[in-house]
């Protein structure tokens, strides 16, 4: 996608889920450096959506980026939730964010109510990208297929209508697993031309979307968006793993990466940048983070060298599957 691309200096945009308070209270100021600091050091995607913090992301992504050209940069969002002004106790990955209700749902006329709220909060006229929000099982369970069924009918439809009117520049599906992808790029109509995976193509977890998924993608010529790359923090000793808490196998494997790494001198962050990357239907990586300081280090981090036999060496291990394009060596 020529958008996506003309918009990347290093293939690195900015996911903004910690920046709706996901799993603590990030004060404004920390928040709003944190956007500042990605848009001085270059980066021009930003990843958003309501569900971060009850639109607490959008908003505080829409207060800094809407005093630059809108030409400039690329947004995307999500649908499939929308807010109303009725409040509610929060829990979960955003217990810290608005007390806003929010409603799921996935149907045309909630489909074009969320995008009106997000261009209310993002400050701005348009929109680039649309994924269609957690249209899987790990949020809904057995229901996902109808769910499905329901965006299929109207979230698709609305979105696939607006990229053909040039009201969007492209849609697809922001999900946490592989199948929903999977089955939407098989669609013969309102089939999705760019998608976002978050924590399924990644260092430490990859073998079940090259199975399917990325083979798909590349011949297809559908693109994909990796988010949370770090799968939550593990890879660099953070408790949790893809959103939940880390398990024993989970912090062993880690600690065996960490110990190839330092053996190589190679810092587990680099790898895991330049292994999503790598592949050839991978647009972008949009790593989330609430510190600005880690938005200089994913810059320079995506940049480093890493030998050869450090690659080789988690292949020969089988922490690496033997399918996956690996990074080449940048000297």
């Amino acid at each position: 996608m020529k958008t996506l691309e003309n918009a990347l200096k290093h293939r690195v945009g900015l996911g903004t889920a910690p920046l709706g308070n996901m799993f603590r209270n990030v004060p404004e100021e920390e928040a709003r450096e944190t956007i500042q600091t990605a848009w001085n050091q270059g980066v021009r995607y930003f990843d958003t959506a309501p569900f971060y913090g009850a639109g607490l992301a959008e908003s505080r992504l829409g207060d800094v980026l809407s005093q630059y050209d809108r030409d400039e940069y690329v947004i995307s969002t999500k649908v499939g939730r929308y807010m109303t002004q009725e409040e509610e106790d929060k829990d979960g990955l955003f217990a810290h964010g608005r007390n806003n209700k929010v409603i799921t749902d996935y149907s045309a006329e909630a489909t074009r109510k969320s995008i009106e709220q997000s261009l209310e909060r993002l400050k701005t006229d348009r929109l680039d990208i649309v994924y269609v929000h957690d249209l899987s099982p790990d949020f809904h369970g057995d229901e996902w297929i109808s769910k499905f069924e329901e965006a299929r009918t109207g979230a698709f439809r609305v979105l696939s209508e607006m990229r053909e009117k040039g009201i969007i520049k492209g849609w697809g599906l922001g999900v946490n697993t592989t199948e929903p992808i999977e089955i939407a790029m098989e669609l013969e109509e309102n089939r999705p031309d760019i998608n976002l995976s978050a924590i399924q193509y990644t260092l430490l977890q990859h073998d079940r979307a090259l199975e399917r998924m990325m083979k798909t993608a590349e011949e297809k010529g559908i693109d994909i968006v990796v988010g949370g790359p770090y799968n939550s923090g593990a890879l660099f000793g953070g408790d949790h793993f893809n959103y939940e808490k880390a398990g024993a196998d989970i912090i062993g494997r880690v600690n065996q990466l960490k110990e190839i790494g330092d053996k190589h001198g190679v810092h587990l962050k680099a790898a895991a940048l330049q292994f999503s990357t790598a592949h050839p239907a991978v647009k972008s990586v949009i790593p989330g983070s609430t510190r600005p300081e880690r938005i200089k280090e994913d810059l320079d981090m995506i940049q480093r060298d890493i030998p050869e036999a450090f690659w080789q060496e988690l292949v020969e291990r089988g922490f690496i599957s033997p399918q996956a394009p690996l990074p080449k060596s940048q000297k």
